[in-house]
């Protein structure tokens, strides 16, 4: 069920996203409603991380171009000799 909501933004900002929102072809509010679903799944996912686990996140950054499917295709060939 959808309700509404009155949010108070700068206008700057409004007119950046409701650009930024047509550009992409969506609508400013399908954009700020799979924002707050991002934000509180997320959330909720980091709360089921074991405590090593998020003291590891963020410790890696990989390169912008790395393929993480052909990274693990060459290690299971190299794993199991294929």
């Amino acid at each position: 069920m959808n309700t509404k909501l009155t949010l108070t933004i700068e206008q700057s900002v409004i007119e950046k996203a409701k650009s930024y929102a047509k550009e992409k072809g969506h609508s400013l509010s399908e954009i700020i409603e799979n924002y707050l679903k991002a934000i509180t799944t997320e959330q909720k996912l980091i709360e089921e991380i074991s405590p090593i686990t998020k003291s590891l996140r963020g410790s890696f950054k990989a390169p912008i171009d790395f393929d993480y499917k052909n990274e693990l295709s060459k290690a299971l060939s190299e794993k199991y000799n294929v």
